[in-house]
């Protein structure tokens, strides 16, 4: 009976154990849901939240951050990083919690369309930011583009590649481009090509002169 009795107890409270890991489980799963597609749901495309994820951690690691730049001829750049390890155009973009992302044959999916716009659109403007950033700083700038992802369901094993575009969520994309160099920029090379992109890529589209020398 005393058996009887312990093993009664165990199971009751192996049960109710089995029960909170449960509800816990489930309980982070709809919160991390919820917490992903809060962007979306706000209207928004993330920017912000971004911008604040730099500010914590690149930023504290020799980075530069330039926000909400033009590039003239192609549109905005959210975020542009410069780093020790290269140049980064960051575009963010917010999709419905419901939204599958997905790649095949290195191509880019969402709900099973192919993104043309969206990839040709973001390598056309990398690729003018690049120019434009040489152009200023008398040395090739190659300049990365990425896709911060807010929202949307991903494939379990990311950041992935699709379209020559990198994905990711915000942690995970940054922690990529720490782990990922595309260059080998001392301190100094880092101010010199920020100075570039200021005057390269405006704010409101305004296109801000070269310095003039002044008179000897």
């Amino acid at each position: 009976m005393a058996l009887g009795l312990c093993g009664a107890l165990v199971n009751a409270v192996f049960g109710i154990v089995a029960g909170l890991l449960v509800a816990g489980a489930d309980t982070l799963v709809h919160w991390r849901i919820y917490q992903a597609s809060s962007v979306w749901r706000r209207g928004l495309r993330g920017e912000d939240r971004m911008n604040r994820l730099l500010r914590l951690t690149l930023e504290r690691r020799g980075h530069r951050t330039l926000i909400a730049r033009m590039v003239p001829g192609h549109g905005p750049a959210d975020q542009l990083v410069i780093g020790p390890g290269g140049v980064w155009l960051v575009h963010n973009e917010a999709w419905q919690p419901d939204f599958e992302l997905s790649h095949h044959g290195g191509r880019l999916f969402i709900e099973g369309r192919t993104q043309s716009k969206l990839v040709g659109g973001l390598t056309a403007r990398a690729e003018a930011a690049a120019r434009l950033i040489s152009e200023r700083a008398g040395t090739p700038v190659k300049v990365t583009p990425v896709l911060a992802v807010h929202g949307g369901r991903m494939p379990r094993r990311t950041p992935f590649q699709a379209d020559g575009i990198t994905f990711a969520r915000p942690l995970r994309l940054v922690r990529w481009m720490r782990r990922n160099p595309t260059a080998d920029y001392t301190a100094d090379q880092v101010e010199e090509i920020t100075r570039a992109a200021v005057h390269a890529l405006p704010i409101g589209g305004r296109v801000m002169p070269a310095a003039v020398p002044t008179a000897q």
